[in-house]
């Protein structure tokens, strides 16, 4: 017999409660005693350094006053305004895990010597990926799964990202974009930068599956398999509720809609496998372009065969030969990339081998010239 898929989405519910002009002050001092606490600038810091801290100065310092003026704006008006209650799903949360685990196994590594900056150009890098990804993601997902005409005629559409949809090709597009500009900024080569975050993106790929499978969405297709699961969010149009549907589960009544747990397959091979392999092969320095090769033919390859078993979206169906779904056509280019990476890596040097890269971070500019 099937599974029946009932766990909350929502890990818990946050309570309302009045905003209120003074609260709104505090918020701003905390703001602003943090952001000097950790932005001003340091004896010993190079001129990329001092920019750098120059320009999250800026950027906190900005939400610190929007949010002080917003409160003394409350206060001459005699208003307040009620936020919430509403719920903190577990996808979010996997979405936090994944950022928070790619930025500590990051931060490893850069103590590892695995790339020549510091502490503090590493979090530089960590906050542009973030944004890649977040942006990217969105992005990706309107031009990828979703008819164009909203363009023209709904393009806030665009920033409605509590409505879902985020697409992992768009996410790498986004974090390719942000690896380029950090690169750039901090005269590193940009695969090196692309090498170097490869490993740490499983982390987020498995947690975001693992989100999926408890949202109950992006699941598999039809299957009589004895693991398959019963998705309620597939039997919206029976018009029943949750308990309706699990009633007729007990029943036997749903046993023809059991469907593949292909998130569950996806947390597995672009999760474990991919983290395992590359975090292992990465332990050791390796050629340019080879962690970078391993990362895109394997994923690529992952997804292209999970899409069998998953079921496709349901606003583009096949796109070719009854089969072909859209995940499968973005995917492709990936395995063609991840094939022309490794062949190039067999005759690419070997960047930053730890000893010389670590004496290389540990030791200041200004020392140096000394």
């Amino acid at each position: 017999m099937p599974y029946f898929h009932d766990i909350d989405p929502i890990a818990f519910t946050v309570p309302a409660f009045d905003v209120v002009w003074w609260r709104l002050l505090v918020f701003a001092a905390i703001v602003a005693a943090l952001v000097w606490r950790v932005g001003r600038p340091r004896a010993g810091d190079t001129a990329d350094e001092a920019q750098a801290r120059r320009e999250s100065l800026l950027f906190s310092g900005g939400i610190a006053a929007a949010a002080a003026l917003y409160g003394v704006y409350l206060l001459f008006r005699g208003e307040t305004f009620a936020l919430g209650p509403f719920g903190v799903h577990w996808y979010g949360i996997m979405y936090l895990g994944g950022f928070l685990g790619a930025w500590l196994v990051g931060n490893r590594r850069i103590q590892q010597g695995r790339l020549p900056v510091s502490a503090e150009r590493f979090s530089d890098l960590a906050f542009y990926v973030m944004m890649g990804v977040i942006i990217g993601g969105r992005i990706g997902y309107m031009l990828f799964y979703v008819p164009l005409d909203w363009i023209a005629h709904d393009p806030l559409a665009l920033l409605r990202v509590w409505e879902g949809g985020m697409s992992f090709h768009g996410g790498l597009l986004g974090v390719l974009c942000a690896g380029w500009w950090w690169s750039r900024r901090n005269a590193i080569r940009f695969f090196d930068t692309v090498d170097f975050v490869a490993p740490l993106v499983p982390i987020g790929l498995g947690l975001g599956r693992l989100g999926n499978f408890i949202g109950g969405e992006l699941w598999g297709r039809h299957t009589d398999l004895p693991w398959g699961m019963i998705f309620p969010r597939a039997l919206e149009s029976l018009g029943k509720t949750r308990d309706e549907l699990h009633q007729m589960y007990l029943a036997g009544e749903l046993t023809h809609e059991a469907r593949h747990p292909s998130q569950l397959y996806e947390f597995t091979l672009e999760g474990i496998v991919m983290l395992t392999v590359l975090l292992l092969y990465s332990r050791k320095p390796r050629p340019r372009y080879r962690i970078s090769g391993l990362f895109a033919l394997m994923y690529g390859a992952f997804r292209f065969l999970v899409e069998f078993v998953r079921e496709p979206d349901a606003q583009l169906g096949f796109i070719a030969f009854d089969w072909l779904t859209m995940g499968q056509i973005l995917s492709l280019p990936l395995i063609v990339t991840g094939i022309v990476l490794l062949w190039l890596s067999r005759r690419a040097p070997t960047p930053y081998p730890p000893h010389a890269a670590a004496s290389a971070v540990a030791v200041p500019e200004h020392k140096k010239a000394a």
